[in-house]
């Protein structure tokens, strides 16, 4: 078993800008992937399994809503805490680091922000240690970019709802304890509606045969007259603008998680280009490797510097949508990039499991499409400099 000789590129004295306490949250949650993630994740990758033995530590180093407040189970950590979480966990996998965005944006976030005391207190502090699993039900198989579109509805039956429809590519599906699900009601208005396994007529079939994301656990949502109790419905938000809100907060994660998994890729193959000797020399003393490592350690720097900037304007409140989407968009694509630059690099052993950059180049490929596309990012940063929207 390879060593997890990672060293995190900061080229620019970022540190600078983090206080104690996020340094001190992104070392003990670097420190964890080391000992945990790095050594297993080729293996689970390889076998396509989701490694379930790690769900407690993800809860102990913060993975699960470490900004929501502590007296519902939360760390009560600021928004670049929680980006830094995320970036150290997408260093190691970019399916553990889903697992752990949808729990922390997409099920506690909503519980939090739309949900009621009641439903904070049951399901918050089981969410935060891991005890209960979530998942998060928007895309359909006919509607993904356009989830307004969605067929997913409940009629109101005097003391309970019947849930029918069917979302699909949904993370954590499988094996989740809870799923919030979007749903329209009789008049067309999207609410979010806690379902809970067991609850009969849900089922939750696994994803097989992906080339990506093998590390995490896919499935569908299946709701065949399903009777979602009604305190189960989230009481303070409806509109599509409720489940927008949570992506909002999911997509700020994956800006911050896409630099972890760039930085693994750049720092295996600059250690690669030191060591490898071609024609009497290491190959990291050649002009064309040289340009590309440059490339890469630039390209890290620009999206390190914006998400700082994003999480700062998180604290404040201030950060919009749109601001959000350009980092997604921006930092996947350069992480995608970086992957693919440093598997050249490493030439034949680029794409053995003996390394992680094809897999972080295989997962990328599923993160620059899910959470809203690349092409759709590029049309939200479009519409908000224009006014005039591209995709109605």
């Amino acid at each position: 078993m390879k060593p997890d000789l990672f060293q995190a590129p900061d080229y620019y004295n970022l540190d600078d800008l983090l206080t104690e306490e996020h340094k001190l949250v992104r070392d003990s949650a670097r420190a964890w992937v080391k000992r945990e993630v790095s050594p297993i994740i080729e293996e689970y990758a390889q076998k396509a399994e989701f490694p379930k033995q790690i769900i407690k530590g993800l809860g102990e180093i913060g993975g699960f809503g470490p900004y929501i407040p502590e007296e519902y189970g939360g760390a009560g950590l600021d928004q670049i805490s929680y980006g830094l979480i995320m970036q150290e966990i997408e260093r190691g996998d970019s399916g553990v680091r889903s697992t752990s965005s949808v729990q922390s944006s997409l099920v506690m976030y909503p519980i939090w922000k739309y949900g009621n005391e009641e439903q904070r207190m049951k399901y918050l502090p089981k969410l935060a240690t891991g005890e209960f699993m979530g998942c998060f039900g928007l895309t359909e198989p006919n509607y993904g970019s356009d989830p307004g579109s969605m067929i997913t509805n409940f009629k109101d039956m005097d003391d309970h709802y019947l849930l029918n429809g069917a979302k699909m590519w949904i993370s954590n599906a499988p094996f989740a304890d809870i799923a919030i699900v979007w749903a329209k009601n009789e008049e067309g208005r999207i609410h979010g509606l806690i379902v809970e396994r067991g609850m009969e007529g849900f089922t939750t079939p696994e994803t097989h045969n992906k080339w990506s994301l093998r590390a995490s656990s896919t499935g569908e949502l299946i709701f065949d007259n399903v009777k979602v109790p009604k305190e189960n419905l989230l009481p303070n938000k409806s509109g599509l603008g409720a489940p927008l809100g949570c992506l909002d907060s999911a997509r700020y994660g994956i800006a911050w998680g896409a630099i972890g998994a760039a930085m693994d890729c750049y720092d295996t193959a600059l250690r690669y280009a030191k060591e490898r000797i071609q024609f009497d020399k290491p190959i990291a003393g050649t002009q064309l490797q040289q340009k590309k490592l440059a490339e890469m350690i630039t390209e890290i720097t620009k999206a390190q510097l914006l998400t700082w900037r994003l999480g700062v304007l998180r604290n404040e409140g201030r950060a919009t949508t749109a601001q959000i989407s350009m980092a997604k968009r921006n930092n996947v694509d350069m992480a995608i990039h970086i992957a693919r630059e440093a598997r050249q690099m490493l030439g034949g052993m680029g794409i053995t499991g003996e390394y992680s950059i094809m897999r972080h180049m295989m997962n990328l490929e599923s993160v620059i499409t899910y959470e809203g596309t690349h092409d759709i990012h590029l049309l939200i940063t479009g519409m908000d400099i224009t006014g005039i929207p591209a995709f109605k």
